[in-house]
């Protein structure tokens, strides 16, 4: 069947037919055969197209890392719709602005998520399917879905937006089809291999570690929440389950090799880490690479952009990569696709010149979801030496050819950042903070803390109390953007500097201020509770913490959750792990498990002869 003609439906149900028996999918409530997997998709799709489900229209995914997930995607797909994944734990204003902005009629959604829809009249308009209400099986023979190929529409995900409104890009099927032909051949996976699924099903990096497992016969691991978020925890889980292909962003890869040092030097399965998402420091990797060297696992870098359909290029890295300084090393374009490098003035290049990658070929988006001004930007044609127009990407990232050959990468030509793999523009974000009557004027940058731990920061231009104000501009980001995008500091200045042109003067931004730190050591007559709110707050650089807030909620992440527990755990003398905080991340959370781990030591001590 030509390329274009093929459906991941069809695909899928091509390793349905070749392995049913064997375990497509393992998450927290339970296993999935393909057998299985694929009559209940059957049986979603009928519901769905009884409710009216279209080929081509997007339909809204709300479930939590389960085996509704699955579920989700591959019934949306066989009923000749395409998902739109949002992740629960969004704000409920983001969640339902989204579905509202895509259009979506209808909703597939669990018992235990369906009142982020219909709460509040949140979204009156949308037709909710419930998964639990849906029968295991087909009841009788399923409704045929309408006839599809290759160029419907597979799923639509959300990317941040510079003008404050994120944007939804629409990949079509056989994009996601040739991204697994052509990196087979470096990769070599197959019904053998166990896949980690470690992000969200909202970050397009998941669509890789979905279907890749499932559209050759392998095993999806869905990597619970509190365990992503664990390292150590989420080291033990790719050993017990045999993960042999994990994903990771470099940062989360950081707090992954911090958790290794601390255990054994065993592997596991593991034959393949692939990493993604944001620019490599190759320097960072050599405590692994100390201990495993680069074959088994193999480690590979590969850059990509949602836009292009999760990968663009390949790399593999070797011992010498770690010697080696410059830009981050991105690889070859894949076997279907060609970079072009772009001068300022839109002509090519010239030799070992940095320039503005434009990508081309079967990979690409269709566009953007409601969006034309900002697709004609981005998507724009290009007439060659041929006389044929051809489609290009323009991704507003920065790289040269490098002497060895590939190219690589060296950031970006506007503001976006990459935090943790998110695609971040600061607009975004500046517009939300700006929508607050105080504040007459915002900009948020990165802050490095070291380690790989960037946050951002936000500075804002008010008259208003800096201490009241900062605290009702967290407020205002918690319930409209998602964890990743929200700054953990706010600085409120009277005036911000600005360029000659009126712009801000990034670089004229005062440095953040120190946080408050204990006048001595954390110990003495300080509680237990009070000893390690001060380390959170040197770690977290913030001036106060309260018993029940959130160590995400307070700008922190998996890196600074690894330095935390290695600081907590070298003041009170113990070896706590950091799944003790799986049901809440707080002081007053990781209060009792201190004290329990303090009053075993005394017992322990006192029963000693």
């Amino acid at each position: 069947m030509p390329q274009a003609a093929r459906t991941i439906t069809q695909a899928f149900r091509g390793a349905v037919a070749q392995f049913p028996d064997r375990t497509a999918v393992t998450a927290p409530d339970g296993d999935l055969t393909y057998r299985e997997l694929d009559a209940r998709s059957d049986a979603l799709a009928g519901t769905l197209l009884r409710a009216g489900a279209r080929r081509g229209s997007p339909v809204t995914l709300l479930t939590p890392r389960r085996t509704d997930l699955v579920v989700g995607m591959l019934g949306i797909l066989k009923a000749g719709a395409a998902y739109l994944p949002i992740d629960p734990e969004y704000p409920p204003a983001r969640i339902a602005w989204t579905v509202r902005d895509s259009g979506c009629e209808l909703a597939v959604v669990t018992a235990g998520t369906a009142h982020l829809l219909t709460g509040a009249q949140q979204c009156p308009d949308v037709r909710v399917v419930t998964l639990d209400e849906v029968p295991a099986t087909p009841a009788g023979t399923p409704a045929p879905g309408p006839a599809g190929d290759g160029h419907d529409l597979a799923y639509v995900i959300y990317t941040s937006g510079s003008t404050g409104d994120p944007k939804g890009v629409l990949v079509e099927q056989h994009s996601v089809l040739r991204l697994f032909d052509v990196v087979r051949e470096h990769l070599a996976f197959d019904e053998h291999d166990v896949w980690s699924m470690f992000h969200s099903a909202a970050f397009d990096f998941s669509v890789w570690e979905i279907w890749g497992p499932l559209l050759s016969g392998g095993r999806l691991l869905i990597v619970p929440r509190e365990v992503a978020r664990a390292p150590q925890a989420f080291r033990e889980l790719l050993r017990t389950e045999g993960v042999t292909v994990l994903s990771q962003t470099p940062s989360a890869f950081h707090g992954l090799v911090a958790a290794d040092q601390r255990a054994g030097a065993d592997p596991g399965a593991l034959r393949l880490v692939i990493l993604g998402g944001e620019a490599l420091d190759v320097a960072a990797l050599r405590p692994w690479t100390d201990r495993y060297g680069t074959d088994r696992p193999r480690l590979v870098n590969m850059y990509g952009i949602t836009e292009a359909t999760v990968h663009a290029s390949y790399r593999p890295l070797h011992r010498a990569d770690l010697d080696r300084h410059g830009p981050s090393p991105i690889g070859t374009p894949l076997a279907d696709l060609a970079f072009h490098l772009l001068a300022d003035d839109g002509t090519p290049s010239a030799d070992g010149e940095p320039g503005e990658l434009y990508i081309e070929g079967p990979g690409l988006a269709r566009g953007y979801l409601g969006r034309p001004e900002p697709e004609a930007e981005r998507f724009v044609v290009h007439v060659g030496a041929d006389g044929v127009p051809h489609r290009r990407l323009r991704t507003g990232d920065r790289v040269v050819a490098l002497p060895e050959g590939g190219y690589g990468y060296l950031g970006r030509v506007d503001d976006q950042l990459k935090i943790r793999g998110h695609r971040v523009e600061p607009g975004e974000i500046e517009a939300v903070l700006t929508g607050h009557d105080e504040v007459r004027r915002a900009v948020v940058v990165p802050h490095d803390h070291g380690d790989a731990d960037v946050r951002l920061i936000a500075y804002v231009q008010s008259a208003a109390a800096p201490e009241s104000l900062a605290a009702e501009l967290a407020k205002r980001a918690e319930e409209l953007l998602p964890g990743y995008l929200r700054p953990s500091r706010y600085i409120t200045l009277t005036d911000l500097p600005l360029t000659d042109n009126g712009k801000v003067d990034k670089g004229r931004l005062p440095a953040p201020p120190g946080a408050a730190r204990p006048a001595g050591p954390a110990g003495g007559t300080q509680g237990t509770a009070e000893r390690i709110a001060a380390i959170w707050r040197s770690v977290l650089d913030v001036p106060h913490v309260g018993d029940d807030e959130d160590f995400f909620s307070l700008g922190g992440t998996s890196l600074t959750l690894v330095r935390m527990f290695t600081r907590v755990n070298e003041e009170f003398a113990t070896d706590l792990d950091i799944t003790v905080l799986i049901g809440g991340a707080t002081v007053g959370a990781l209060t009792p498990h201190v004290d329990a781990a303090l009053a075993q030591r005394a017992g322990h001590l006192t029963e000693t002869p």
